[in-house]
């Protein structure tokens, strides 16, 4: 049973989702897609998580990405930044990369408590909050006729969601920690195992190659 509930703070989620529509608008650039496009990735990107979580999961209320207009209009911003700065996107490469790794921890975890309110076993609220926290990124390679990043040999991004995942569930279920203490520990042990996955190049390998993780080449975001 959960102690208490955590909130995301509006400008936080705001500018998360601003970031991860960013990414989708760049990525829309990126191939010369028009604008529809170019919102249409922009958007799966920016809410897809939350939309499969709602959506598809939960299916108990009308999502507040929704009703909350602004979570659409962010959007706008992202798109017009996408096509006019995505040439210098590099410069705020550090800027993206802690926002980033932020928004992980604290959309894994929102996902797990916003399963456990509804009653759901842990295993389905740590799979939902994963799904929160990659889910836009996932639609956005699917739209984009790719295979899904986070389904190939590169940096740790899809456990680094699944750490803060667990993490919210031991420190709230099995530790009693109140929800808002609980989501702390969550975001700082995402945010940590991130910035160390980025600094030494941790990275998963293909299961052909007869490991599990490994540690060269050039980096990417990905497992």
């Amino acid at each position: 049973m959960l102690r208490g509930q955590f909130e995301l703070p509006i400008l936080f989620d705001l500018g998360a989702t601003f970031l991860f529509a960013l990414t989708g608008a760049l990525a829309g650039v990126k191939r010369g897609y028009d604008i529809v496009g170019v919102l249409a990735l922009a958007l799966v990107t920016g809410l897809g998580g939350g939309l499969i979580r709602d959506g598809l999961f939960l299916q108990t209320e009308i999502t507040p990405l929704l009703t909350n207009p602004a979570y659409i209009q962010v959007l706008v911003p992202a798109v017009i930044a996408g096509a006019l700065f995505g040439s210098r996107i590099h410069h705020f490469a550090r800027v993206i990369a802690v926002i980033d790794a932020l928004g992980l921890g604290a959309y894994a975890a929102f996902g797990v408590q916003k399963s456990l309110l509804h009653g759901l076993p842990v295993p389905a609220a740590i799979f939902i909050g994963v799904v929160n926290a990659v889910g836009g990124g996932i639609l956005r390679d699917l739209l984009a006729n790719e295979e899904p990043q986070v389904f190939k040999p590169g940096q740790f991004y899809l456990l680094t969601a699944l750490a803060g995942a667990v993490t919210f569930v031991f420190c709230s279920v099995m530790l009693e920690f109140s929800a808002n203490a609980a989501a702390v520990a969550a975001v700082t042990l995402t945010f940590v195992f991130r910035a160390l996955t980025i600094t030494f190049n941790w990275r998963t390998a293909p299961m052909s190659s007869g490991r599990v993780f490994t540690r060269d080449d050039p980096p990417s975001s990905a497992g």
